[in-house]
């Protein structure tokens, strides 16, 4: 019988939408205060795939991710999420708005997979803890990035798994930097 070992740490990635750059800002401040340093920063993409947040958020949504150098634990992603929500509500209030002014995705990333916090159900996502699920977004190989029959529209794009692609890169070695051999 196998005896089970700890999980290796991943690299932290943070979503977040929104349309206004003073959003992203402070998320980006609050976000490094909790977790550290930024390694990689993506451009600002257009959020036009899906209108899903619109209603809630309004028009001329934009993403951005983030990478953390601080490796985590994979079995802090439910608790991750729920600080992620935290801030998101603390940005609202803390500029008054009737409206939801963030969305902040937290995700880990491996030498094989992105996988993604979400509090929403479905058949292929895993329960974690406290309603949170894990969605797994992306594989990694040696030749690339492979989708999934239920990869999220925008996570199809190709600066989006450019960014990830170099968020891999940075892990593997960071990886590779403290364990070699």
């Amino acid at each position: 019988m196998a005896e089970p070992r700890p999980f290796a740490r991943a690299k932290l990635i943070c979503g977040i939408i929104s349309s206004e750059a003073l959003i992203f800002q402070k998320a980006e401040e609050e976000l490094k205060a909790f977790y550290g340093p930024v390694d990689l920063k993506s451009q600002s993409f257009p959020f036009d795939q899906t209108s899903y947040y619109e209603q809630e958020m309004g028009k001329g949504l934009r993403r951005q991710f983030l990478s953390f150098e601080n490796l985590v634990a994979p079995e802090r992603l439910s608790a991750i999420k729920l600080e992620t929500n935290a801030l998101e509500k603390k940005l609202r209030e803390e500029l008054d708005s009737s409206r939801r002014v963030a969305n902040i995705d937290p995700g880990i990333l491996t030498a094989s997979s992105l996988i993604m916090a979400t509090t929403k159900d479905f058949s292929h996502r895993i329960p974690l803890a406290n309603g949170i699920y894990a969605h797994l977004e992306l594989l990694f190989s040696n030749t690339g990035v492979r989708l999934l029959d239920w990869t999220y529209p925008d996570f199809r794009q190709e600066g989006y798994q450019r960014f990830f692609l170099e968020a891999r890169r940075l892990y593997l070695r960071q990886v590779k930097t403290r364990c070699p051999g």
